[in-house]
């Protein structure tokens, strides 16, 4: 059969789309990533110079494909970078605008890094939630203000979340606990939870912490200091299996410390200092205790340093100063090293290394 003039064209132009669909990205993945773009300023870099041409699975900085689909699985921008085009200019990034929520029309997104931009704003758009098959959500070092999702838990693949040094405000979300992953399902009944870090610090954060966060059994650093949170610790964080950083300095929290926390020998990093916390320490210490850090100070903390510290097994950083602690400093291994700022401005504390009692 012969192909005519007209007929030859038409079946050119249908090949070439065929292979260009094979080649590159999707027009609408593309579409969707220059409307993302439209909506942010970068002035230094030049970055979004990259962000040209018909495939954008291909030198498009900060974007990657499914090598078989070519749909975008990853945008990773970071404003802090070793990358060439940060050492070239010599500085870091900068970056005003907002994230579109065109990003939610990229539905097989795996991986969002928009971090340390200093000035990008606006909200979290609600319709990220929609994005079922992300895995890694980091948007710290922004000025993103709003409030987190209100349905975020439907996330139920995601493993990293970081939202810290922003101006975000508002309620955790209780959705926040439903972040789990099925994993070996022939070996378990139910959900596991998957989630590692949560990191919401330096926000403005309101309401008090939920004691469901103790449901994500797989989260071993949680920080939520420098916010607004009001209320107790819940106890429940004492019992999470692999916690082994906690943050919540800096907040308004009042009450107890739970006997829980101090007493969970896999918790190592233990920051609840700037609250307004009340009582005595408990004491739960023993020769399995182990912090690299543990500060409480500035706090309205009461009672003796307990004699049970001593047991310890290591203890790297102690600061209780800026209590209303009293009595003598225990002796032993523990305290060998520690200087007196960390028991100053209480109210008779005594012994090495403050005065003689």
């Amino acid at each position: 059969m012969k192909l005519t003039g007209d007929s030859f064209i038409t079946t050119l132009t249908l090949l070439l789309a065929v292979t260009s669909a094979v080649s590159g990205c999707p027009p609408s993945d593309r579409a969707a990533l220059l409307s993302f773009r439209a909506a942010l300023t970068e002035p230094y870099l030049g970055i979004f110079n990259t962000w040209s041409g018909a495939d954008c699975c291909s030198k498009w900085y900060g974007v990657s494909c499914d090598p078989e689909t070519k749909r975008v699985t990853d945008i990773i921008l970071r404003g802090e970078s070793e990358d060439p085009i940060f050492e070239k200019t010599g500085r870091s990034g900068y970056m005003t605008g907002s994230i579109s929520s065109s990003l939610c029309q990229l539905d097989r997104l795996t991986t969002l890094v928009i971090a340390d931009w200093k000035a990008i704003s606006g909200d979290i758009p609600p319709c990220v939630t929609s994005l079922g098959r992300l895995r890694i959500l980091d948007l710290i070092g922004n000025k993103i203000s709003g409030e987190i999702p209100a349905d975020i838990g439907k996330l139920i693949r995601l493993t990293m979340l970081n939202l810290a040094d922003n101006q975000i405000s508002g309620s955790i979300p209780a959705s926040i606990v439903n972040l789990n992953s099925l994993k070996h399902l022939d070996l378990n009944i139910g959900k596991l939870s998957m989630m590692s870090r949560a990191l919401l610090s330096r926000n403005q954060l309101t309401g008090s912490i939920p004691s469901s966060f103790a449901k994500i059994n797989r989260l071993a650093d949680l920080d939520l200091s420098m916010n607004q949170i009001t209320g107790s610790i819940p106890a429940q964080l004492g019992s999470m299996p692999v916690l082994s950083t906690l943050s919540l300095d800096t907040n308004k929290l009042s009450g107890q410390i739970p006997t829980s926390l101090l007493s969970n020998t896999g918790l190592n990093i233990l920051n609840l200092s700037r609250n307004s916390l009340e009582g005595n320490l408990p004491d739960v210490f023993g020769p399995n205790s182990y912090f690299n850090a543990l500060d409480l100070a500035y706090n309205n903390l009461r009672g003796s340093i307990p004699k049970s510290l001593s047991k310890a097994k290591y203890i790297g950083h102690l600061d209780l100063s800026h209590n209303h602690l009293c009595g003598s400093i225990p002796s032993g291994t523990p305290f060998d090293h520690l200087e007196a700022s960390s028991f100053d401005n209480n109210d008779c504390l005594c012994g090495v290394p403050l005065r003689a009692c």
